[in-house]
């Protein structure tokens, strides 16, 4: 016979303040197979967590439930407990929520404490059920997968690096460095931003543990934990890196010109072209789709004055497999197609209307006019600009519902760089919100307001051309007044959106993503940086808005979890996986259709079926790949598939409980 302890936790005032604790205790006394019952302030702490330990010694109890808090957040703990300062298996353990699912959805304890005491019973017929599990040994490949070398997984790998574990550094682009490079300075102690950017590109190039893959994209990955197969292709560059030497003579001779990305569409390059003066790696690549060689047959010029040999016109992609112990996804966002969404704007139509990424560009040293703040449509210096912030972000009914956080400093930084740069110019910065919640950022703020920006709080409805200007119509909100701009350039701070590569690599992984497309964490507090899919983690804009100095914590977060994880060398599977009855399994298939882990396969087994030897078709279980999630024991039409530690039988205990 069992011997069942319900300990129920408090919560401070959380659960006792909505559940008669007491109460719960007292019915848990009498609930079958229930030893000993009784009430904690904090049960999760060290003292609460002792009192338990000497409560099983006490009443030799073999099993418990702890009412509290969600499982998600202290199952862990207690199981730790269990393994470390008794003799009862650590899966011999129950939680009951009674405060999300309770006390924090009821206003009084005549409402919650009889639903809190119908928890506590489930769990009591459901613990009675319960066997004990035991993980198994999994050994981690000790090298590591970065998808995304903007500043974030720039980051992470320079991290797991100089820990001294090899890093394949993944990039859809020619090179790395991400948004940041392109950036001019950063907020909010306007610091060279390719002062800051470029050197840790420089380091990740030449670390002997990083191997970087530009135009590189992560087209399967198959495994689990510590030992995941990541298929490659690195597309074609149509230059032979061995013998490119970088001296950039096949880039002067090319005729062929097509626009340049990275001054966002306001330049033009050469179809053979290093992306910028500082990319890593430091060689250029053919864009098959302008250049005339490959398009057209002709031309050829590249080859003909190439010191080396280098070019290869009959370059194909690579593909590679290999072998990685864990994966961080720092994939980065891209900004909204406001052109797109918002026609009141002008669509895209009127060249002036530029993203705050495309004035990055104009006021960067490097960028297509040196720095000079130009209009694109004639090259003047605009005497008047209008900043509009929020344009897709907190918008739900055309853009996205979410605010992207950087856009209030980075609209008060172009402000501020408008105003620095053309004496006399006029800044209007309309706005619903400014929101500064940083270390130094109200100040900046306040810095940009003395400097002379005219901050209107309010949308503008509309753009339009006029006598040489562009009009922008609102309202102030704050005076009831009609407001007109009439601006002779306007600066629109887009939305961050995730990548557009995300949603493939998402697939890839099986990683879950929110509604808004961002890649969701396991815990929003307990484990911010870690997915549900075990062993890949996330860093930077890829797991939500952030700005660059919380992007790149982020990122040095998620490599101490690696570090962590392959410094161990091992790592102990989870236990509560899914089970197989080979002699109930029909082999049908419909669980491995179901799996979203790809943790079952069909295999033929060797079975005796009335003392004749047959072979059978039945589902195989990989438990490194099992996640529990239970999605195939509802599919198995048979009933041959049960998850361990939420069996048939322990589900349908708590429903008898509960309907007793």
């Amino acid at each position: 016979m069992s011997r069942i302890g319900v300990f129920v936790c408090h919560c401070g005032t959380n659960i006792a303040a909505t559940v008669d604790v007491e109460a719960v205790a007292e019915a848990a006394r009498v609930m079958p197979n229930v030893a000993f019952a009784t009430t904690n302030k904090y049960t999760c702490s060290d003292p609460g967590q002792q009192a338990i330990v000497d409560a099983i010694k006490e009443h030799n109890l073999d099993r418990l439930v702890i009412a509290s808090c969600s499982p998600r957040m202290h199952e862990q703990t207690f199981r730790k407990m269990l393994a470390e300062k008794t003799d009862i298996n650590p899966y011999m353990l129950e939680i009951a929520n009674i405060r999300e699912q309770c006390s924090w959805v009821h206003k009084s304890k005549e409402e919650s404490t009889p639903k809190a005491i119908d928890l506590v019973a489930m769990a009591v017929a459901k613990v009675d059920t319960d066997k004990n599990l035991y993980t198994q040994t999994i050994p981690v490949n000790r090298k590591v997968l970065v998808v995304g070398a903007g500043i974030a997984g720039i980051q992470a790998a320079l991290d797991v690096a100089d820990a001294g574990f090899p890093v394949t550094l993944v990039e859809r682009n020619p090179s790395i460095g991400g948004k940041m490079v392109k950036l001019d300075k950063t907020f909010p102690t306007m610091d060279c931003s390719a002062c800051i950017c470029t050197p840790k590109m420089s380091e990740a190039g030449n670390h002997p543990n990083i191997t970087i893959k530009t135009l590189s994209e992560v087209e399967k990955v198959t495994g689990y934990i510590g030992n995941f197969e990541a298929t490659i292709r690195e597309r074609a560059k149509y230059i032979d890196y061995d013998l490119c030497t970088g001296c950039g003579a096949c880039e002067t001779k090319c005729p062929s010109k097509t626009t340049n990305e990275f001054d966002e569409g306001l330049s033009l390059r050469k179809a053979i072209c290093k992306p910028f003066a500082q990319a890593v790696p430091s060689k250029p690549t053919i864009d098959p789709n302008s250049c005339r060689k490959l398009t057209e047959g002709k031309c050829g010029v590249c080859a003909k004055i190439c010191p080396t040999g280098a070019i290869r016109y009959d370059d194909t992609d690579r593909i590679t497999t290999e072998t990685f112990g864990a994966i961080i996804l720092a994939t980065g966002y891209d900004l909204i197609d406001w052109t797109k969404l918002y026609g009141e704007y002008g669509g895209g139509n009127y060249p002036d209307v530029i993203t705050g990424l495309q004035f990055e560009r104009l006021v960067n040293a490097s960028g297509p006019t040196e720095g000079h703040i130009q209009r694109p449509s004639d090259s003047k210096e605009p005497k008047t600009i209008a900043i509009i912030k929020c344009v897709g972000s907190r918008d739900p009914h055309k853009g996205v519902s979410y605010c992207s956080r950087a856009c209030c400093m980075y609209s008060a930084k172009h402000a501020h760089q408008y105003l620095d740069k053309v004496k006399g110019g006029r800044c209007f910065v309309f706005y619903m919100d400014v929101r500064c919640a940083g270390k130094g950022y109200d100040e900046f703020y306040m810095n940009t307001l003395h400097d002379g920006a005219v901050y209107v709080r309010g949308r503008v409805s509309k753009i339009y051309p006029e006598n040489g200007k562009l009009v922008c119509m609102g309202e102030d909100t704050l005076s009831g007044q009609v407001v007109r701009v009439d601006a002779d350039m306007v600066v629109l701070e887009t939305a961050m959106v995730p990548n557009e590569g995300a949603g493939q690599i998402a697939g890839v992984l099986n990683a879950q993503r929110g509604p808004e497309g961002f890649f969701t964490e396991a815990h929003p507090k307990l484990r911010p940086v870690e997915t549900n899919t075990a062993g890949v983690y996330l860093a930077g804009v890829a797991q939500g808005p952030k700005d660059i100095p919380d992007t790149v914590a982020q990122a040095g977060a998620a490599a101490s979890k690696v570090i962590g994880l392959l410094a161990r060398g091992q790592i102990e599977s989870n236990p509560m996986i899914v089970h197989v009855d080979n002699a109930k399994c029909s082999g049908c298939g419909a669980c491995t259709d179901i799996c979203p882990y790809g943790a079952l396969e069909l295999v033929e087994v060797a079975m005796r079926e009335n003392s004749q030897k047959v072979i059978r078709t039945v589902a195989k279980p990989n438990p490194g790949l099992c996640q529990g999630c239970g999605a195939c024991t509802v599919a198995c039409r048979s009933g041959a598939a049960d998850l361990l530690g939420f069996t048939n039988e322990g589900i349908m205990r708590e429903m008898e409980a509960l309907l007793r």
